[in-house]
């Protein structure tokens, strides 16, 4: 789900260097897809950011001006673990996540136990921290990667830190891997659709994600945004979000044939499987609800209406 591009594209260029004493702010998961655009809206910020990678080296000549930690999130699972790398820090954002699980990250650790023991260490050193979440998260869904967000937010909440916990939906933009699938998608002639698949989606840009999280850590605190929902103003189902899409490269309709049900589930288990595309079993429960932000916390958060997702053109591979 936030996956980092192979290619990062650089923030947005500096005003001035940042004054002495400007705010701290500690962005794990930095290069990624959430991770990038936050980067990029605190960038035009008079604060100082911090990144964690794995691979530093590889991302410090985008980002020259930021300071690099090398961190493997998926192994700090206790609070001493956190505790010298938010020391020195006013603020951290939480932007990590994993879209499947693999040998050495399980959902559990990246979303529930890694959480857990950073917000910890943050109610220790009294540092703020904003925890990005999902969307329609909810109790009973048979997927562990939603199960393992839901933990992660309990865990969050119950240590008592200054927190803010975001869920945005459906993100579009550029360096996304849901996102230029799904644009790929739409321009197939042809998009088959699960019967079910009749919930409401409020995507959005993740440039205005970037935005809003920037602007909740500027704040002196968080204790009014504990859990915000954010959304673009518009719902589609996912017929109708792939015809939107469609329109932005094709005048044409694609033909749109419904698909059972039973074989979205298999299908869905199969992309799991296979590691095949962004859809999975999660996202296959997420698309039979409505996934609307309520309220909706990104006007007040931007001081404008949300981004126009049918206006964005990014790119998209077949």
């Amino acid at each position: 789900m936030n996956r980092a591009p192979d290619v990062v594209d650089p923030p947005a260029a500096k005003p001035e260097a940042k004054p002495q004493g400007a705010l701290s702010i500690f962005v794990l998961g930095g290069t990624g897809f959430i991770g990038r655009h936050v980067v990029a809206a605190l960038n035009v910020l008079p604060v100082q950011v911090l990144i964690t990678s794995r691979e530093p080296a590889r991302y410090q000549s985008t980002y020259p001006d930021a300071e690099f930690r090398s961190v493997r999130f998926e192994r700090l699972l206790t609070t001493d673990a956190w505790a010298s790398l938010v020391s020195d820090v006013d603020v951290v954002v939480n932007c990590v996540g994993i879209l499947r699980q693999r040998s050495h990250e399980s959902y559990d650790d990246v979303h529930h136990r890694a959480p857990a023991a950073l917000a910890h260490a943050c109610a220790d050193a009294k540092r703020r921290l904003i925890h990005t979440s999902a969307l329609g998260l909810h109790h009973g869904a048979k997927s562990r990667f939603l199960s393992s967000k839901l933990l992660g937010e309990r865990a969050v909440t119950a240590t008592g830190c200054d927190y803010s916990i975001v869920r945005p939906s459906l993100l579009d933009g550029d360096g996304g891997f849901g996102a230029s699938w799904l644009r790929g998608l739409s321009r197939s002639p042809v998009h088959f659709i699960p019967r079910a698949a009749s919930g409401k989606i409020a995507a959005m840009m993740v440039t205005d994600l970037g935005l809003a999280v920037a602007a909740l850590a500027a704040m002196p605190t968080l204790a009014a945004h504990r859990e915000i929902e954010l959304g673009g103003s518009h719902g589609y189902d996912y017929a109708e979000y792939l015809r939107t899409l469609r329109a932005n490269y094709l005048d044409s309709r694609a033909l749109q044939i419904p698909l059972p049900n039973w074989l979205a589930r298999i299908g869905a288990h199969a992309c799991d499987a296979l590691h095949f595309s962004p859809f999975s079993y999660g996202h296959w429960i997420l698309l039979q609800r409505d996934n609307m932000p309520s309220p909706n916390s990104l006007p007040e958060l931007l001081g404008r209406a949300a981004s126009v997702v049918s206006n964005a053109k990014i790119s998209a591979k077949n």
